[in-house]
């Protein structure tokens, strides 16, 4: 071959960190320049794209709405990646917490108790954790690849929330659109700031980074993980019990992710709805990688994905562009970042093509 990857003795701890910068300035880049092509003012275009959704403060409470499911998906995810457990079924999760919290939520329509949002919510967990666990089960009890089988749960929790949005679930009154009933006052959860839709999911999202970040940084059971993920075989050495770590990491991952599922039906949406997520679990993966499976790191990723979900929007209704250069953005992000981290664990060598003896010597 011409060119040949060659693996680096030990890659750069600070390129690794500034590689999501450098990613992130190449989307910039890209991105003015897939503008440029469409006709568009390349500077106006990203101010619109990534700074007009923010300019004002109902544009920041969005800004939080759209981040806090994200970074509870993300946050739980790097659990799990900490611990070499490919969970790719946030989005899955997330569907079955907000199915499980809407059950919950559709029985206590007319009760007025302080109760009813906090059995929501942990109905919400409680559903995203089970889901996680059954693909965590599959894996230590039939080697299942956890790949495989979370990205297939992704699907049947999307068409369980379809049967169900469309069937027991429908309202009565809802003039035939498949969506629930309202939920009760005592189950949708309180708003931050007046004339905005920012409510108190985001403080459960900061709350759950601080959390997890203590959990990895601070306890045994985060030692463990770490470790597990490292050296699984050293891992055993030690002790440690592979199948209860793999079991705890993925009820962690989807119970936070069920979290944000609850957050969305108990949130700005307020009722069971088919579209409660488009696509948070999935753009939950590049921003836990993006963030350096750090929990710092995935609230900064997780502010950044939530900005092109709204700079999608506004540059749909401004520009006139589809709506797909949302995923347009997160494709060329995790592109960038994919390459990025290539050329810091390997070092690109040109081979010279060998001729054969006999044709120099002919």
């Amino acid at each position: 071959m011409f060119l040949k990857l060659e693996p680096r003795g030990e890659a750069s701890r600070s390129m690794s960190y500034l590689s999501p910068l450098l990613a992130g300035l190449l989307t910039l880049i890209s991105g003015g320049i897939f503008f440029a092509f469409l006709g568009h003012d390349p500077i106006d275009a990203l101010r619109i794209f990534l700074i007009a959704p923010v300019e004002d403060l109902y544009g920041f409470g969005e800004l939080c709405v759209k981040a806090a499911p994200i970074m509870l998906c993300a946050i739980g995810l790097a659990v799990a990646f900490k611990a070499q457990v490919w969970n790719i079924g946030a989005e899955g999760q997330l569907l079955m917490g907000g199915l499980a919290a809407s059950a919950v939520a559709l029985q206590l329509l007319d009760v007025e108790s302080l109760w009813a949002l906090p059995l929501v919510l942990l109905s919400g967990m409680l559903g995203g954790g089970l889901w996680g666990l059954l693909a965590g089960w599959l894996r230590t009890r039939f080697n299942a690849n956890e790949i495989l089988t979370t990205i297939m749960f992704n699907y049947i929790a999307l068409y369980l929330l379809l049967y169900f949005v469309h069937g027991s679930f429908k309202d009565p009154d809802g003039y035939g659109f498949p969506a629930s009933a309202m939920f009760g006052d005592s189950s949708i959860l309180p708003v931050l700031l007046e004339d905005t839709r920012l409510h108190i999911g985001i403080l459960f999202a900061l709350l759950a980074v601080v959390i997890i970040w203590v959990m990895l940084s601070r306890s045994f059971i985060g030692f463990q993980i770490k470790v597990l993920g490292l050296d699984s075989n050293a891992a055993k050495l030690a002790g440690f019990k592979h199948k209860r770590l793999v079991a705890i990491v993925m009820i962690v991952s989807g119970a936070l992710a069920g979290l944000a599922g609850a957050g969305e039906v108990a949130g700005p949406i307020g009722q069971l709805i088919p579209s409660i997520s488009p696509g948070y679990g999935y753009a939950a993966i590049i921003v836990a990688f993006l963030g350096r499976l750090h929990p710092v790191g995935i609230f900064f990723a997780s502010m950044l994905m939530a900005l092109i979900y709204l700079g999608g929007e506004l540059a749909q209704i401004e520009l006139n562009v589809p709506l797909a250069v949302t995923s347009l953005f997160q494709g060329m992000l995790l592109f960038y970042l994919l390459a990025c981290d290539v050329f810091i664990n390997f070092k690109i060598k040109f081979n010279r093509p060998q001729i054969s003896p006999t044709l120099e010597n002919s």
